[in-house]
């Protein structure tokens, strides 16, 4: 009787956006294949995205989906299976509003949304603020209500910088206040001070018995740095962003090209 060959990863972790998602925010009949093969293996696969719970469990639940999820960049741990919020990190309200309003004293007025906490919280948007027509969001018709419930981000977008350049603004007028990452076009956001999507994949993979040196990690934005960084092995995307693929350990075909499935097919040939 021979034995398996070792996994060479225990843990797969996907970004959504860019990533694993398609343009159309489907994931290919490819892509789907090669994460059943190495789950079937023995491996867990964690998505790790910037989007919060309600955003992100239509993708989870048309997956197929029943592990652990990390979401809302790094401040939630959802349980998919069980349709269960495990734990959460909320942005300290007080803080935010300082650090609105440092970064508007700097380079002017600025177009805001809020991510809401807990499993239906919604996303509120500002007049003027540009969101993708397909996610469902509440209208604000007074900033105040910007404040009403506990937050876990701001989205913030400028008139006339991008999204690099305002980035870089609210990290050195607000960053001793609240963590600022980039994450998507027209997606800069305002978070809890030292959050992460680290910080919430190192909480996943504790519950699973697994660790850092144990994981592969896929991502294409600067707000993936920080789980590369813990990861073992880090792989960007053809599309990625160059902060990304700069610090990447290797970088993979696109999105749009199956990219995951590229390196999985690969790495795991041997455990087929």
């Amino acid at each position: 009787m021979t034995s398996s060959p070792p996994l060479p990863y225990r843990l797969i972790a996907t970004d959504l956006d860019g990533t694993l998602l398609r343009g159309d925010h489907t994931v290919s009949e490819r892509s789907r294949t090669a994460l059943a093969a190495v789950t079937a293996a023995g491996a867990a696969h964690i998505v790790v995205t910037g989007r919060s719970v309600p955003w992100t469990r239509q993708i989870l639940d048309d997956l197929g989906y029943d592990g652990l999820a990390v979401c809302g960049q790094g401040a939630q741990v959802y349980h998919a299976g069980e349709h269960r919020l495990l734990t959460s990190m909320t942005l300290d309200r007080q803080l935010a509003g300082l650090a609105l309003a440092k970064i508007e004293a700097e380079i002017g007025p600025l177009f805001v949304a809020a991510s809401q906490d807990g499993l239906e919280g919604g996303v509120l948007v500002g007049e003027g603020y540009q969101y993708h027509p397909e996610l469902p969001v509440i209208h604000m018709r007074d900033d105040s209500e910007l404040w009403s419930a506990p937050l876990n981000k701001l989205y913030l977008q400028h008139r006339d910088l991008d999204d690099d350049a305002l980035a870089r603004v609210a990290r050195e007028v607000a960053g001793d206040l609240v963590g600022v990452t980039m994450a998507g076009e027209g997606i800069v956001e305002l978070l809890p001070l030292g959050l992460s999507k680290a910080t919430g994949l190192s909480i996943a993979a504790r519950r699973l018995g697994l660790k850092a040196a144990d994981t592969i990690a896929f991502g294409d934005m600067p707000n993936d740095l920080p789980m590369f960084a813990w990861a073992a092995h880090g792989v960007a995307m053809a599309n990625a962003h160059d902060e990304l693929k700069a610090v990447a350990d290797e970088v993979t075909t696109s999105n749009e090209e199956d990219g995951i499935a590229v390196v999985l097919e690969r790495l795991f040939a041997a455990t087929a």
